[in-house]
């Protein structure tokens, strides 16, 4: 039996990742064993959750996935002593209609499972109003329980002090806080956290977090704040078919972004999966039965794949005679060509007529949930897929038979229907589950 805790805050960039991994280490290194999920979207914190505690971290949504899916998920922290679930955003935030097992937020994961949840407070700019923001957080949902308070960014001794009374006053425990001047924090980029795996230096960042919390937060208090918890057996796991037996897989710098649920899935069901690098200029394993190319930051190494002979025309001598799959910066480097933020135009593979631009950046998010018009790997038409869309580009054409009809969590028509020419698909969501 071990313990769980949800890692929130009122709003996004308040310090939750920073926290988590903290924390995490910080027990690591005590010896306990430590598993981490990430509740929602976000396909760049579980590499940094893996980073902190040794152990592989999964993404569970309320939106995309039912209830037995998150039981199978998260029944892979049975063996660990504590178990943190990092949310996203704030704690209540979600999209305004419901999908499979609730709206996406936070909030719903820690009612599911019943864990507590510890607030990362930012009190900068205010004092007793930070716990006015708490207890409106604590008393929002009934089902959701609040275990106590990390502040973060104090500015002085004085300014704690008025933050401590207030919640003191208001019943709210406060586990610690932590000084403005020596905030921890990790390199960003424009789609979130610079991606654990292109850090070298991840380890010994982590290991600061984790001094520096343990300096200023009570971790015994925290760890006794957990709920005990003992997996309940899933009824069902996901519902994920592997997009062929053999599958090559794009993977480096510009082709990262992956949900590990889904590989997870994919050789749970026997599939086999090799790697290999465009920005290496390698082609496909010649021996795959499809091949796919998932998001990440083709727009920084545009020119590169553009000169990258060897990796172009080997995706279009496979794709000749088998399936070839691309999800959003995957989807772009199928097409014609992408124009980069300098405003240079760069010639992709061509196995799609897509053409795309970041020289006028646009921001698409939000969850996206498709009915295929025509067949994608591992899924036949009709199929329902939920996903989730995050880029800056902007389409230029996308002249080829629409792969699918795509709306968001409101119900509305997108136009980013995703493309199908030959063995070639691609859509700008990532898929992260499909419709029972």
């Amino acid at each position: 039996m071990g313990a769980g805790l949800v890692i929130s805050a009122p709003a996004s960039g308040v310090g939750k990742t920073t926290l988590t991994l903290a924390l995490a280490r910080a027990w690591r290194h005590r010896g306990l064993n430590v598993q981490c999920f990430k509740s929602g979207p976000d396909y760049i914190d579980p590499a940094f959750h893996a980073a902190a505690t040794g152990r592989a971290s999964v993404n569970v949504d309320s939106w995309a996935m039912d209830r037995g899916a998150i039981s199978h998920l998260v029944s892979r922290g049975a063996d660990a002593d504590v178990v943190l679930a990092e949310g996203s955003m704030g704690l209540f935030d979600g999209v305004a209609a419901p999908g499979v097992s609730g709206t996406g937020a936070t909030a719903d994961i820690a009612e599911m499972l019943g864990w507590p949840v510890v607030l990362v407070i930012d009190p900068s700019g205010q004092a007793q109003t930070a716990a006015a923001i708490a207890a409106g957080l604590r008393d929002y949902r009934p089902g959701v329980r609040l275990a106590g308070v990390v502040l973060n960014r104090v500015a002085s001794p004085r300014h704690e002090d008025l933050v401590r009374r207030a919640l003191n006053d208001a019943g709210i425990a406060v586990f610690g806080a932590l000084p403005r001047h020596a905030e921890i924090s990790l390199p960003k980029r424009h789609l979130g956290l610079v991606q654990a795996e292109e850090q070298a230096e991840i380890g010994k960042l982590i290991d600061e977090a984790a001094r520096f919390v343990a300096e200023h937060v009570d971790l015994d208090a925290v760890l006794r704040s957990a709920a005990s918890w003992t997996p309940q057996p899933a009824a069902n796991g996901l519902n994920v078919t592997p997009p062929g037996q053999r599958i090559a897989l794009a993977r480096d710098a510009a082709f990262s972004f992956v949900y590990p649920h889904m590989l997870e899935a994919w050789r749970g069901a026997g599939a086999e999966i090799s790697t290999f690098s465009p920005l290496s200029d390698e082609a496909p394993d010649a021996s795959a039965d499809v091949c796919w190319l998932p998001g990440g930051y083709p727009e920084l190494h545009a020119g590169k794949i553009a000169a990258n002979a060897r990796f172009r025309s080997g995706l279009r001598a496979f794709a000749e005679t088998r399936p070839v799959h691309g999800e959003c910066g995957g989807y772009m480097v199928l097409g014609t060509a992408l124009t980069d933020a300098d405003g240079v135009r760069h010639e992709m593979t061509g196995l799609l007529g897509l053409e795309t631009s970041f020289a006028k950046r646009r921001m698409h998010l939000g969850y996206r949930l498709a009915t295929l018009a025509a067949p994608m790997p591992g899924h036949r038409p009709s199929a329902r897929l939920r996903g989730h869309e995050f880029h800056y580009s902007t389409i230029l054409a996308q002249p080829d038979t629409p792969l699918a009809v795509v709306h968001d969590a409101t119900g509305a028509v997108i136009a980013e229907t995703g493309s199908q020419r030959g063995h070639a698909t691609g859509t700008f969501f990532h898929l992260i589950a499909e419709d029972r």
